[in-house]
Protein backbone atom coordinates (compact mmCIF):
# COMPACT_ATOMS: atom_id res chain seq x y z
CA UNK A 1 0.00 0.00 0.00
CA UNK A 2 1.56 3.56 -1.30
CA UNK A 3 0.85 6.85 0.02
CA UNK A 4 1.64 10.25 -1.93
CA UNK A 5 0.17 13.23 -0.71
CA UNK A 6 0.73 15.04 -3.69
CA UNK A 7 -1.31 12.26 -5.79
CA UNK A 8 -3.76 11.76 -3.21
CA UNK A 9 -5.00 15.53 -2.81
CA UNK A 10 -4.89 15.93 -6.63
CA UNK A 11 -7.54 12.85 -6.45
CA UNK A 12 -11.22 14.55 -7.81
CA UNK A 13 -12.94 15.33 -4.78
CA UNK A 14 -16.71 13.25 -3.80
CA UNK A 15 -17.82 15.83 -1.52
CA UNK A 16 -17.51 19.11 -3.40
CA UNK A 17 -17.90 22.61 -2.34
CA UNK A 18 -20.89 24.28 -1.86
CA UNK A 19 -22.11 22.64 1.55
CA UNK A 20 -23.03 24.71 4.48
CA UNK A 21 -20.67 23.18 6.88
CA UNK A 22 -18.91 25.77 9.40
CA UNK A 23 -15.36 26.79 8.69
CA UNK A 24 -12.72 24.79 11.19
CA UNK A 25 -15.07 22.06 11.18
CA UNK A 26 -13.68 18.12 11.30
CA UNK A 27 -16.13 16.35 9.95
CA UNK A 28 -16.26 17.47 6.14
CA UNK A 29 -12.35 17.18 6.34
CA UNK A 30 -12.70 13.93 7.57
CA UNK A 31 -15.51 12.99 4.84
CA UNK A 32 -13.01 14.17 2.08
CA UNK A 33 -10.41 12.10 3.23
CA UNK A 34 -12.23 8.67 3.48
CA UNK A 35 -13.68 9.00 0.37
CA UNK A 36 -10.57 10.05 -1.75
CA UNK A 37 -9.48 6.07 -0.71
CA UNK A 38 -11.80 5.32 -3.08
CA UNK A 39 -9.74 3.59 -5.80
CA UNK A 40 -10.27 5.28 -9.93
CA UNK A 41 -12.97 3.99 -11.67
CA UNK A 42 -14.95 2.68 -8.23
CA UNK A 43 -18.41 4.45 -6.99
CA UNK A 44 -19.58 4.64 -3.85
CA UNK A 45 -23.37 4.65 -2.32
CA UNK A 46 -23.47 6.92 0.64
CA UNK A 47 -25.28 6.81 3.34
CA UNK A 48 -25.55 9.85 5.82
CA UNK A 49 -26.96 9.60 9.36
CA UNK A 50 -29.55 12.59 10.08
CA UNK A 51 -26.79 15.66 11.71
CA UNK A 52 -24.61 18.39 11.01
CA UNK A 53 -23.22 16.36 7.64
CA UNK A 54 -26.71 15.97 6.21
CA UNK A 55 -28.20 19.05 7.00
CA UNK A 56 -25.35 21.31 5.17
CA UNK A 57 -24.15 18.92 2.68
CA UNK A 58 -27.95 18.04 1.10
CA UNK A 59 -30.23 20.34 0.49
CA UNK A 60 -32.78 19.16 -1.78
CA UNK A 61 -32.60 19.82 -4.65
CA UNK A 62 -29.05 20.58 -4.16
CA UNK A 63 -26.21 18.10 -3.23
CA UNK A 64 -22.42 18.47 -2.26
CA UNK A 65 -21.81 14.78 -3.21
CA UNK A 66 -20.68 13.23 -6.19
CA UNK A 67 -21.69 10.27 -5.48
CA UNK A 68 -24.81 7.85 -4.84
CA UNK A 69 -26.56 9.30 -1.98
CA UNK A 70 -28.98 8.14 1.05
CA UNK A 71 -30.02 10.39 3.93
CA UNK A 72 -31.74 8.18 6.04
CA UNK A 73 -33.10 8.93 9.71
CA UNK A 74 -31.01 9.15 12.43
CA UNK A 75 -30.85 5.69 13.55
CA UNK A 76 -30.76 4.20 10.93
CA UNK A 77 -27.73 4.34 8.85
CA UNK A 78 -26.20 1.21 9.60
CA UNK A 79 -29.47 -0.76 8.40
CA UNK A 80 -30.27 1.32 5.42
CA UNK A 81 -26.57 0.90 3.95
CA UNK A 82 -26.48 -2.80 4.79
CA UNK A 83 -29.96 -2.96 2.65
CA UNK A 84 -28.57 -1.34 -0.30
CA UNK A 85 -25.55 -3.64 -0.20
CA UNK A 86 -27.47 -6.45 0.26
CA UNK A 87 -29.68 -5.64 -2.78
CA UNK A 88 -26.60 -4.66 -4.76
CA UNK A 89 -25.52 -8.91 -4.07
CA UNK A 90 -29.21 -9.69 -5.10
CA UNK A 91 -29.09 -7.73 -8.49
CA UNK A 92 -25.48 -9.13 -9.35
CA UNK A 93 -26.32 -12.50 -8.41
CA UNK A 94 -29.66 -12.29 -11.15
CA UNK A 95 -27.49 -10.97 -13.54
CA UNK A 96 -29.06 -7.58 -13.42
CA UNK A 97 -25.51 -5.37 -12.62
CA UNK A 98 -22.67 -6.91 -14.85
CA UNK A 99 -19.45 -7.47 -13.02
CA UNK A 100 -18.22 -4.07 -14.16
CA UNK A 101 -20.53 -2.59 -11.63
CA UNK A 102 -18.16 -1.87 -8.90
CA UNK A 103 -19.69 -0.20 -6.00
CA UNK A 104 -18.93 0.58 -2.64
CA UNK A 105 -21.05 1.35 0.21
CA UNK A 106 -19.74 3.49 2.95
CA UNK A 107 -21.82 5.29 5.49
CA UNK A 108 -21.60 8.30 7.55
CA UNK A 109 -22.39 9.07 11.26
CA UNK A 110 -22.01 11.81 14.05
CA UNK A 111 -21.30 10.63 17.21
CA UNK A 112 -25.01 11.12 18.18
CA UNK A 113 -26.14 8.74 15.57
CA UNK A 114 -23.35 6.22 16.10
CA UNK A 115 -22.67 5.86 19.54
CA UNK A 116 -26.27 6.25 20.86
CA UNK A 117 -29.21 6.54 18.80
CA UNK A 118 -28.21 4.55 15.96
CA UNK A 119 -25.81 2.11 17.88
CA UNK A 120 -28.49 -0.92 17.77
CA UNK A 121 -28.77 -0.78 13.69
CA UNK A 122 -24.87 -0.64 13.94
CA UNK A 123 -24.42 -3.37 15.96
CA UNK A 124 -26.81 -5.15 14.02
CA UNK A 125 -25.31 -4.49 10.72
CA UNK A 126 -21.64 -5.05 12.02
CA UNK A 127 -22.81 -8.45 13.73
CA UNK A 128 -24.39 -9.93 10.17
CA UNK A 129 -20.54 -8.95 8.11
CA UNK A 130 -22.38 -6.68 5.22
CA UNK A 131 -19.47 -5.84 3.00
CA UNK A 132 -19.78 -1.98 3.99
CA UNK A 133 -17.94 0.97 5.69
CA UNK A 134 -19.66 2.67 8.59
CA UNK A 135 -17.44 5.80 9.77
CA UNK A 136 -18.28 7.69 12.70
CA UNK A 137 -17.21 11.57 12.74
CA UNK A 138 -16.69 11.82 16.33
CA UNK A 139 -17.18 15.49 17.10
CA UNK A 140 -18.00 14.70 21.01
CA UNK A 141 -22.05 15.81 21.18
CA UNK A 142 -25.47 16.16 19.65
CA UNK A 143 -24.01 19.44 17.58
CA UNK A 144 -26.98 20.06 14.92
CA UNK A 145 -29.61 20.12 17.82
CA UNK A 146 -27.51 22.17 20.30
CA UNK A 147 -24.55 20.88 21.97
CA UNK A 148 -26.47 18.11 23.68
CA UNK A 149 -23.84 15.65 25.56
CA UNK A 150 -23.87 12.15 23.93
CA UNK A 151 -21.89 9.10 25.34
CA UNK A 152 -18.70 10.40 23.35
CA UNK A 153 -18.57 13.45 25.03
CA UNK A 154 -15.56 13.63 27.35
CA UNK A 155 -15.90 13.94 31.57
CA UNK A 156 -15.85 17.25 32.27
CA UNK A 157 -16.97 18.84 29.16
CA UNK A 158 -19.23 21.39 29.27
CA UNK A 159 -22.51 21.25 27.14
CA UNK A 160 -26.20 22.50 27.27
CA UNK A 161 -27.25 19.79 29.15
CA UNK A 162 -24.34 19.29 30.91
CA UNK A 163 -23.51 23.29 31.56
CA UNK A 164 -20.80 24.38 33.86
CA UNK A 165 -22.50 26.18 37.18
CA UNK A 166 -21.51 26.96 40.68
CA UNK A 167 -22.86 22.91 41.91
CA UNK A 168 -21.91 21.49 37.99
CA UNK A 169 -17.91 20.72 36.27
CA UNK A 170 -19.65 19.45 33.40
CA UNK A 171 -20.36 15.64 32.47
CA UNK A 172 -19.33 13.42 35.17
CA UNK A 173 -19.44 9.92 33.07
CA UNK A 174 -16.28 9.48 31.28
CA UNK A 175 -16.35 8.57 27.25
CA UNK A 176 -17.49 5.11 25.78
CA UNK A 177 -15.26 3.61 23.47
CA UNK A 178 -17.03 2.46 21.01
CA UNK A 179 -13.77 1.52 18.40
CA UNK A 180 -12.92 -1.31 21.45
CA UNK A 181 -17.04 -2.36 21.40
CA UNK A 182 -17.09 -2.20 17.68
CA UNK A 183 -13.89 -4.44 17.60
CA UNK A 184 -15.26 -7.13 19.75
CA UNK A 185 -18.03 -8.11 16.75
CA UNK A 186 -15.47 -9.80 15.17
CA UNK A 187 -14.88 -8.10 12.30
CA UNK A 188 -12.52 -7.92 9.72
CA UNK A 189 -11.30 -4.37 10.19
CA UNK A 190 -11.54 -1.89 12.80
CA UNK A 191 -9.47 1.88 13.15
CA UNK A 192 -9.30 4.92 15.11
CA UNK A 193 -7.96 7.83 13.31
CA UNK A 194 -8.06 11.86 13.00
CA UNK A 195 -7.19 14.73 10.92
CA UNK A 196 -3.18 13.63 10.99
CA UNK A 197 -0.63 16.26 9.08
CA UNK A 198 -0.57 14.77 6.00
CA UNK A 199 -3.45 12.32 6.50
CA UNK A 200 -1.58 9.15 5.65
CA UNK A 201 -2.99 7.58 8.62
CA UNK A 202 -6.70 8.42 8.00
CA UNK A 203 -5.48 7.62 4.40
CA UNK A 204 -4.50 4.12 4.73
CA UNK A 205 -7.26 3.16 7.05
CA UNK A 206 -9.45 4.01 4.85
CA UNK A 207 -8.60 2.05 1.76
CA UNK A 208 -7.83 -1.02 4.58
CA UNK A 209 -11.50 -0.44 5.55
CA UNK A 210 -12.67 -0.19 2.38
CA UNK A 211 -11.36 -2.87 0.45
CA UNK A 212 -11.16 -5.46 3.06
CA UNK A 213 -14.05 -7.92 2.53
CA UNK A 214 -16.97 -7.75 4.78
CA UNK A 215 -17.67 -5.40 7.33
CA UNK A 216 -15.73 -1.96 8.62
CA UNK A 217 -16.05 0.56 11.18
CA UNK A 218 -13.72 3.78 11.33
CA UNK A 219 -14.12 5.99 14.19
CA UNK A 220 -12.70 9.15 13.31
CA UNK A 221 -12.45 12.30 15.63
CA UNK A 222 -13.07 15.21 13.91
CA UNK A 223 -13.36 18.47 16.08
CA UNK A 224 -16.38 21.25 16.10
CA UNK A 225 -15.73 24.63 16.43
CA UNK A 226 -18.73 25.80 17.63
CA UNK A 227 -19.18 22.89 20.45
CA UNK A 228 -15.07 22.70 21.45
CA UNK A 229 -15.02 26.22 21.24
CA UNK A 230 -11.94 26.41 19.51
CA UNK A 231 -10.32 28.74 16.58
CA UNK A 232 -11.27 27.83 13.09
CA UNK A 233 -7.67 27.83 11.77
CA UNK A 234 -6.71 25.56 14.93
CA UNK A 235 -8.51 22.27 13.76
CA UNK A 236 -5.56 20.43 13.07
CA UNK A 237 -3.48 21.62 16.49
CA UNK A 238 -6.20 20.08 18.33
CA UNK A 239 -5.80 16.54 16.46
CA UNK A 240 -2.13 16.61 17.18
CA UNK A 241 -2.62 17.73 20.86
CA UNK A 242 -5.19 14.46 20.69
CA UNK A 243 -2.79 12.68 19.62
CA UNK A 244 0.57 13.39 21.31
CA UNK A 245 -1.47 13.19 25.02
CA UNK A 246 -2.92 9.91 23.78
CA UNK A 247 -6.63 11.05 24.65
CA UNK A 248 -7.12 10.31 21.14
CA UNK A 249 -4.50 6.95 20.07
CA UNK A 250 -4.56 5.85 16.56
CA UNK A 251 -4.64 1.67 16.04
CA UNK A 252 -6.12 -0.55 14.06
CA UNK A 253 -8.25 -3.92 15.02
CA UNK A 254 -7.20 -6.08 11.95
CA UNK A 255 -8.92 -9.63 11.77
CA UNK A 256 -8.81 -9.32 15.45
CA UNK A 257 -5.31 -8.45 15.63
CA UNK A 258 -4.50 -4.97 17.56
CA UNK A 259 -2.25 -2.61 16.26
CA UNK A 260 -1.29 0.33 17.72
CA UNK A 261 0.14 2.70 14.98
CA UNK A 262 1.97 5.66 16.88
CA UNK A 263 3.17 5.86 20.53
CA UNK A 264 4.63 9.18 21.25
CA UNK A 265 8.40 9.94 22.20
CA UNK A 266 7.42 12.10 24.72
CA UNK A 267 3.51 12.12 26.17
CA UNK A 268 2.56 15.47 26.59
CA UNK A 269 0.02 15.41 29.57
CA UNK A 270 -3.54 16.20 28.85
CA UNK A 271 -4.01 19.62 29.94
CA UNK A 272 -2.64 20.69 26.85
CA UNK A 273 -5.14 18.84 25.12
CA UNK A 274 -7.89 20.68 27.23
CA UNK A 275 -6.49 24.04 27.16
CA UNK A 276 -7.44 25.05 23.82
CA UNK A 277 -10.69 24.53 24.04
CA UNK A 278 -13.89 26.65 25.34
CA UNK A 279 -15.71 23.67 26.91
CA UNK A 280 -13.26 22.99 29.42
CA UNK A 281 -11.76 26.69 30.64
CA UNK A 282 -13.56 25.64 33.92
CA UNK A 283 -11.05 23.27 34.53
CA UNK A 284 -7.92 26.10 34.38
CA UNK A 285 -10.00 28.04 37.60
CA UNK A 286 -8.58 27.41 40.97
CA UNK A 287 -9.56 25.14 43.09
CA UNK A 288 -10.15 22.51 39.59
CA UNK A 289 -6.74 20.86 39.94
CA UNK A 290 -7.29 17.68 41.06
CA UNK A 291 -10.63 17.75 38.35
CA UNK A 292 -7.40 17.77 35.91
CA UNK A 293 -5.09 14.61 37.85
CA UNK A 294 -8.98 12.57 37.13
CA UNK A 295 -9.29 13.53 33.45
CA UNK A 296 -4.96 12.63 33.18
CA UNK A 297 -5.48 9.33 35.12
CA UNK A 298 -8.45 8.32 32.87
CA UNK A 299 -6.26 9.09 30.02
CA UNK A 300 -3.46 6.90 31.42
CA UNK A 301 -5.93 3.45 32.19
CA UNK A 302 -7.20 3.56 28.76
CA UNK A 303 -3.69 3.91 26.98
CA UNK A 304 -2.19 1.31 29.35
CA UNK A 305 -5.03 -0.86 28.75
CA UNK A 306 -4.49 -0.34 24.30
CA UNK A 307 -0.68 -0.51 24.89
CA UNK A 308 -1.78 -4.32 26.97
CA UNK A 309 -4.13 -5.13 23.89
CA UNK A 310 -1.81 -4.21 21.74
CA UNK A 311 1.32 -6.22 23.00
CA UNK A 312 -0.45 -9.65 23.24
Amino acid sequence: MSYNLKEVMNKPERLVAGHRMCAGCGATIAVRGVLRALHEGDRAVSGNATGCLEVSSYMYPYTAWEDSYIHNAFENAGATLSGVETAYKALKKRGRLSEKDNFKFITFGGDGGTYDIGFQSLSGAMERGHDMVYVCYDNGAYMNTGIQRSSATPMYADTTTTPVGTQSNGKLQGRKDLAAIIAEHNIPYVAQTTLTQNFKDMYEKSEKAIYTEGAAFLNIMAPCPRGWRYETSEVMKICRLAIETCYWPLFEVDHGKWILNYEPKKKLPIEDFLREQGRFKHLFKKGNEELIVQFQNEVNRRWENLQYRCAQ
